[in-house]
């Protein structure tokens, strides 16, 4: 006992936003983000230092989780914002840079935290209220019988992330294929509790992007598969082929000493009884008219053969991630004993055929109605692929999001800074009985407003990454983004064609300004208005259930943190 260490005690770090270490990883964090944001995003590679894959990405969902945060209050940041990336797969940059923005902003200010944190959840429940009302001119509704918004929203998801490497070309051929994968999860038949299919990534890397395709149905990949026979596979009375799903080992060795002991005769092989049972399994499903039998591991080859010779087509190795959407799309009930089979657990299909993409050959289970489809995924490198993997996901995703709220936001930085333009002007009309109720003043309140409208603006200065200038404009409270090296001039309309949404043009004198002055610089302005005549050709927009959560989140994280007086670490 004498070698032990005595306990040491806690270490309490008291006002922890004003320490230099936390404002200096605050910075260093909040420089890598907005480097990473938008279209011309600069990427990053992660690799564990020892060797292993290297990621190269400028996403928050890839750059987060491997990220070492070492302060607390930071580590508080990046699991608020990777927990609204798993919900809603977008906006995940958007809601980190937005939070720094906010603790940087509001921690400056000579107002109490207490009073800052009153006052911004103020502006915060103004902003929502505007961005639910049909009076806000900053999102687009979404209509489900026409393409062009739907394109235009899976476009702006494709472009964002520039690791992809993606040209014109790919971009359209990938933007048909999502919206056409994503039509095919949505069910033919309207029901009171309608659930969307699933579309399954099928990679293949090392090819070109415009080589991707969807089909309906699954791809299974079997290497050993002979190219050039026909496929005869066992019919049911009605032309469907019946099929069985195996979860369970079909190879002959499932008994797993760890589970226990077993008590068999000295006469008696195990590893036989095995085989007699599977085979037992096989003459009841060749009795019951199976024509397909998927296994999730491995099957024994002489159950395999004895299917192969009474017409039923074996396929083993098909794996975990397939189960459920084949579950779903044949309507079978994965068998998980090889000792209990009901009739009850087969489901069918409409046919089977074989499909090759470059060196990979697949069978391809065609269902009845499709609500299960998969995109085969092309891509030159596995970097690239895996980059554009989880873009692809992200894009069905806000499909799925914005069919339940079909609204959209207009992106570039355009609701950003039209958000800050709304926020000023309506700050500075409030009654006083607003100031009484917050307990506030109202010097308190516009010094608050001016740090979360420049907070905001902020996410829309990141977008930039060559120096160019930025400007709004007084009018339609828009972002516009002068190219870099051109000349100061009188008429910025000379400069810039249109805003960072592409909505507007500059036919008009929109009275530009640069985006954000010195700090308390006076901005007098009325409510921006909704743009009377729309470029509606290519328009940049972003999802609005996803980025209505970012700003909630980020806004509630930063009082969080700005709320904290202790931090008490334990130092055992």
């Amino acid at each position: 006992m004498s070698r032990l260490e005595a306990k040491k005690p806690s270490l309490f770090i008291s006002e922890p936003l004003t320490r230099d270490a936390v404002s200096q990883s605050l910075s260093l964090l909040s420089g890598i983000l907005k480097s990473s944001y938008g279209p011309a995003g600069r990427l990053k590679q992660l690799h564990n230092g020892v060797g292993g894959c290297v990621c190269t990405t400028s996403q928050s969902s890839a750059l987060l989780g491997p990220l070492s945060v070492s302060q607390p209050m930071l580590r508080v940041l990046t699991a608020s914002v990777q927990n609204h990336v798993s919900r809603f797969s977008d906006c995940g940059l958007f809601t980190a840079i937005l939070c720094c923005g906010f603790i940087e902003n509001f921690r400056s200010l000579n107002v109490a935290p207490f009073t800052v944190i009153k006052i911004s959840k103020h502006l915060l429940s103004l902003c929502m209220d505007y961005l639910k009302s049909e009076a806000c001119a900053c999102r687009v509704s979404v209509d489900f019988s026409s393409i062009e918004t739907l394109v235009c929203l899976v476009r702006s998801i494709l472009t964002s992330k520039p690791a992809c490497m993606l040209n014109k070309t790919e971009v359209d051929h990938l933007t048909t294929l999502v919206l056409k994968a994503f039509l095919f999860t949505v069910p033919c038949h309207i029901e009171t509790n309608a659930v969307l299919g699933k579309c399954v990534i099928v990679p293949v890397k090392g090819r070109k992007v415009v080589d991707s395709t969807v089909l309906p149905g699954l791809l299974i990949e079997t290497p050993e598969i002979q190219l050039g026979k026909p496929l005869a596979v066992k019919r049911t009375g009605s032309n469907m082929i019946k099929i069985a799903l195996f979860s369970v080992s079909m190879s002959g060795d499932s008994f797993n000493s760890e589970e226990g002991t077993i008590a068999v005769h000295h006469e008696v092989s195990l590893e036989v009884s095995e085989l007699n049972q599977l085979l037992h399994v096989g003459k009841q499903l060749v009795k019951d008219e199976v024509g397909l039998v998927v296994c999730q591991k491995v099957m024994h080859p002489s159950l395999k053969q004895y299917l192969k010779e009474n017409g039923v087509m074996a396929v083993d190795r098909a794996g975990l991630r397939l189960m459920e959407p084949l579950s779903r799309m044949t309507g079978s009930k994965p068998v998980a004993s090889i000792h209990s089979l009901s009739p009850g657990c087969y489901g069918r299909v409409k046919d089977v055929c074989i499909e090759s993409f470059a060196s990979k050959h697949f069978i391809h289970l065609i269902p009845e109605s499709t609500v299960i489809c998969s995109l085969i995924l092309c891509n030159r490198s596995e970097t690239a692929w895996d980059e554009l993997k989880r873009v692809c996901e992200t894009a069905e995703h806000v499909l799925q999001l914005t069919m339940k709220e079909p609204l959209a936001l207009l992106g570039g930085g355009c609701t950003e800074t039209h958000l800050a333009s709304y926020i000023r002007h309506k700050s500075s009309s409030l009654p006083a009985s607003t100031f009484k109720d917050l307990d506030c003043s109202q010097t308190q309140y516009q010094l608050v407003a001016d740090g979360f409208c420049r907070s905001l603006e902020s996410v829309a200065l990141s977008l930039s990454h060559n120096d160019g200038e930025i400007l709004t404009d007084m009018v339609y409270g828009h972002c516009w983004f002068v190219p870099s090296g051109s000349p100061c001039v009188s008429n910025w309309s000379d400069l810039v064609s249109k805003c960072g949404c592409g909505m507007n043009g500059n036919t008009e004198d929109l009275n530009w300004r640069f985006l954000q002055g010195p700090f308390g610089f006076p901005i007098t302005q009325g409510c921006p208005k909704e743009p009377s005549v729309k470029m509606t050709d290519l328009l940049t927009l972003d999802c609005f259930a996803a980025k209505c959560s970012g700003l909630q989140v980020a806004l509630e994280t930063a009082n969080l943190i700005l709320d904290l007086s202790y931090i008490i670490e334990d130092q055992n």
